[in-house]
């Protein structure tokens, strides 16, 4: 055995005594080595501290930043607890062509591990009360709300109303795409209520829902939301599309990031697809972090030249926390319906 150890140490450069502390043999003459030699053992055996990768944006605002990379090598290169807010609107894994360098096509396994790995980096760089939000088929959030229960605190499962999805055979109908909602700590930091108008005949304009002697009780401000949203409308008009993927619903994020942050905080969002994120954020003044492997010129190009989609924006806040619109107001008048100014006086 001495031999043998003595040609261990010439192959591997270390003394007798680190070789048999590395081996897991402690002798009192390793154990007295141990003593005399502690700075040294630590030089040998720490482990090495993990290499913070390097990335740089490829536009900036005065409120954001945009990412052209992989969001798992971005998020390590960001501090813990930096970020008030995350929305997360990830491939859905159908297939779909989003370019060379995003893989849509994956086991089930390797998806939902994937999903993991941008999950816990998200949390890790969310603040305490902050808010996180995924947005997926009903199906991949199962999966994904066992992730999220390991590191936050469940809110709410929002259904978003989306007429117009394809059947599948054999199953229901598919209405609604699930919108996850969870808080890292016990209680949100922030939680604005948000209202909306009364559900209203786009015919006629009489209300859907029949509110019987409780007319008077209603808030002026406008009806609460619920978990299930009935008024966001896919972008299928190609004059409001900037791609021709799939894109998010303006109200939909002006909706979650006026409900969860205040002007200032950080809003971020690791897959950017068509910048429907950055676009509400930038107008609601609120900083962001943006992340987009795939094309970010369509981004880019849709934040510098806005115009449509502020117009669309200001008419969004001026619908929201009232309880009917102007619109609304002119064709119950003309039907000889009731208004909240009527049941005032």
């Amino acid at each position: 055995m001495g031999k043998d150890m003595d040609r261990l140490c010439i192959y591997t450069g270390y003394s007798r005594e680190l070789l048999e502390l590395k081996l897991g043999h402690i002798t009192p003459e390793v154990q007295s080595w141990i003593i005399d030699h502690g700075e040294d053992i630590i030089k040998e055996i720490a482990v090495p501290a993990l290499k913070v990768p390097e990335v740089s944006s490829v536009f900036n605002t005065t409120y954001g930043t945009l990412f052209h990379d992989d969001c798992i090598k971005v998020l390590a290169s960001m501090p813990d607890e930096s970020v008030d807010m995350v929305f997360a609107d990830p491939p859905f894994n159908l297939n779909k062509d989003y370019g060379d360098s995003i893989d849509d096509n994956m086991t089930k396994s390797k998806y939902i591990n994937w999903c993991e790995a941008w999950i816990k980096e998200c949390v890790r760089v969310l603040k305490p009360g902050g808010a996180f939000y995924i947005y997926n088929l009903p199906y991949w959030n199962t999966f994904l709300s066992n992730i999220l229960n390991k590191y936050m605190n469940f809110r709410h499962w929002i259904a978003v109303s989306m007429k117009g999805l394809i059947p599948v055979q054999g199953k229901l109908q598919p209405e609604h795409y699930g919108l996850l909602y969870y808080i890292k700590g016990e209680r949100p930091k922030v939680f604005h209520k948000q209202r909306i108008p009364l559900v209203t005949c786009r015919h006629c304009g009489g209300e859907i829902r029949d509110y019987g002697g409780k007319k008077s009780s209603l808030n002026p401000e406008g009806i609460s939301i619920s978990d299930i949203f009935m008024d966001i409308n896919p972008v299928r008009h190609k004059k409001y599309k900037n791609r021709s993927a799939n894109e998010l619903p303006l109200r939909l994020l002006h909706r979650l990031i006026s409900l969860s942050t205040d002007a200032g905080d950080i809003v971020l969002d690791p897959f950017g697809g068509a910048g429907t994120t950055y676009v509400a954020a930038e107008f609601l003044e609120r900083n962001w972090i943006g992340m987009e492997i795939g094309d970010t010129d369509i981004i880019i190009e849709r934040i510098e030249k806005n115009e449509r989609d502020r117009e669309l924006l200001l008419k969004i806040e001026k619908e929201s926390n009232i309880l009917f619109t102007e619109e609304q107001v002119r064709l119950r008048q003309k039907n000889n319906f009731w208004t909240y100014e009527k049941l005032k006086d």
